[in-house]
Formats: structure tokens, C-alpha cells, sequence
């Protein structure tokens, strides 16, 4: 096993698996000040908050940033904030979404997930800077699997805070294309600017901390280019993708359940009508459930599908 690359002192991942994603604690003894980049999902908020506080030993929680609004990076700002009440800082864009909780323009209703209502402080935009862990970072837009997301580099360490713009073996779902909106020439730009950043250390939204950040681009430019080189392959992995999150969260759930959350889903059914009409939604439900057995992601035990890590 290759070692972890070396991060500053003044800085914590917690690598939390794929319902929440990681999160990122600057503790700055110098100036006293604490920051967490991303909060985890809502069912693991109770969690979150234990590692936090157990890293902070004793300390207050100053800030919250979030790279996206999905629910995997905010659900547990709800609880943070109950608890230490942070500054948090937003992308820009979603600043009217989350004032009003409009749940037409948030994402949590339309991919049938949760997350508890939270508020802000601040707005991040491209190009603006914040002071985390006694560190300077560049806040950098990142379109393509969230029209909204940022990242966040320092350029004095090279580190670039990714979210679910680069993983060390791909990227997050592209989601604009599933509505027939751009983002596969939106990630494509993204990966081009990080190229440009000349990062050395990347702390991804999920996944290990990495160095080889030549090999995840062009690993992300190979996983870009199969993707859109048919639209269908892009929305079908949006549906196991969906599918495996809620079991993520579930772990165990009847196979009619299942089904009828698929049904319901207001993303669902728009990729269905716009990608797969030509199938009943039943056959896309088994052929759903039998790619992730397949690939060892689930089992189905009688009327039950099971998760699998």
C-alpha cells in the first residue's frame, strides 16, 4: 500500500465512504480558528458531529464551506450549526435556493434523498480567496457534476480540495445532461483548469487522499470521453448510482420498496421518459438490480435487496 501524501499540520481528512462525503478540518492554533469543508449525509450528521468534536477537543467550530449543495457534502450542516453555530459559506448560486428552501431547485427532493434544513453566511465565487488552517486557498468553479460546484486550491502547497469534480478513478454523476443541459463540455474545462493549477496533492470529495494527479485527469478524460460518446451510458449509471446511494442509506430494503422509491423519484422519472422509454420501468429496475449484483454492489435475498460495501 503506497503511504498517504503529507498534508499541513493544520489540516484533518476524514475519509467517510461514499454516502457522506469525505470532510476536511482546518484546526489553526495559531489564530485559534476551525473550519470543515463538506458535512457528510443526514443519517451520519450524529456521527459527524463525534469526529469533529473529537478532533476539536474542546474547541468551537468557526466555519463551515460547503464545494456543493448535493446531499452527501451538506447533510450535516444542520447539525454543526445547531450545535456550534458556524459561518457557512455556499456556492454562490445556490444562495435563492437555500434562502426560500425552494425544493424544486435543490437537489434532494429530485434524486430522493435527504437533508435537513440548514442556513448561510457567505457565498463563495469563483476566484475569491479564504484563509483555512493558516493556509491560503483559491475558490475555483467546477461545472460538470454540479453546474454550481466549486473546488478550492493553495497554491503555496499545491493542494486542491476536489469535491466531486476529480477522484483518483473518475468523477461524480454528470447531472445537467440527464435534463438535456451541458456538463460534459463543462467537466471536460474542469479538468483542463486543473491541469493548469499544477496541484500535487488532491483531497477528493470521495475516495483516498491522492498525488498522482496527472494519472486521475487522464483516468477522468478516458471515463469523459465513454460517457459521452453515448448519452444512454451517462444515464444509466445515474440510475445504478442513485439506486446504490439509497442502499447506502437503507443497507436493507424490500425489492417493492425499492421499486416504488424508484418510481417516485422525480429524477427517475425523467431519465426513464427521456432515455429509456422504450422499456417499461420495471425492466430497468431488474436490470438495475442485476448490474449492481453483478458487480458485487448488492445481493437480493428473497424480497429483500441488501447492500453490499
Amino acid at each position: 500500500m503506497s503511504t498517504p501524501p503529507l498534508l499541513p499540520a493544520t489540516m484533518r481528512v476524514f475519509e467517510r465512504g461514499w454516502l457522506s462525503a469525505n470532510n476536511v478540518l482546518f484546526i489553526d492554533d495559531a489564530s485559534g480558528e476551525t473550519a470543515l469543508v463538506d458535512t457528510g449525509y443526514v443519517t451520519h450528521a450524529a456521527q459527524t458531529e463525534a469526529l469533529v468534536a473529537a478532533a476539536l477537543a474542546g474547541r468551537p467550530l468557526h466555519r463551515i464551506v460547503n464545494t456543493h449543495l448535493h446531499s452527501d457534502h451538506c447533510g450535516g450542516n444542520a447539525a454543526l450549526q445547531a450545535r456550534w453555530h458556524p459561518r457557512t459559506a455556499i456556492p454562490a448560486a445556490e444562495a435563492a435556493a437555500v434562502s426560500s428552501w425552494d425544493q424544486d431547485a435543490l437537489s434532494f427532493k429530485a434524486t430522493g434523498q435527504q437533508c435537513a434544513r440548514f442556513g448561510f453566511d457567505a457565498e463563495l465565487h469563483d476566484g475569491e480567496r479564504l484563509h483555512l488552517g493558516g493556509i491560503d486557498w483559491e475558490v475555483v468553479a467546477a461545472p460538470g457534476h454540479d453546474p454550481h460546484a466549486v473546488m478550492l486550491f493553495a497554491p503555496s502547497h499545491r493542494i486542491l480540495i476536489s469535491g466531486d469534480a476529480l477522484w483518483e478513478n473518475g468523477f461524480g454523476v454528470i447531472f445537467p445532461e440527464l435534463d438535456g443541459e451541458s456538463g460534459f463540455a463543462e467537466q471536460a474545462a474542469v479538468l483542463e483548469r486543473i491541469e493548469t493549477l499544477d496541484a500535487r496533492i488532491v483531497i477528493p470529495g470521495h475516495g483516498r487522499v491522492f498525488d498522482d494527479v496527472a494519472g486521475a485527469v487522464a483516468r477522468a478524460k478516458g471515463r469523459l470521453d465513454y460517457l459521452q460518446g453515448d448519452a444512454l451510458r451517462n444515464a444509466t449509471h445515474a440510475v445504478r448510482v442513485l439506486v446504490k446511494f439509497k442502499l447506502l442509506e437503507l443497507q436493507s430494503v424490500s425489492r417493492d420498496a425499492l421499486f416504488a422509491w424508484m418510481c417516485g423519484t422525480p429524477l427517475m422519472q425523467r431519465i426513464h421518459a427521456r432515455f429509456m422509454a422504450a422499456q417499461p420501468v420495471e425492466a430497468v429496475f431488474e436490470q438495475t438490480l442485476q448490474a449492481l449484483a453483478r458487480a458485487g454492489a448488492l445481493a437480493v435475498e428473497g424480497d429483500r435487496v441488501v447492500n453490499r460495501d
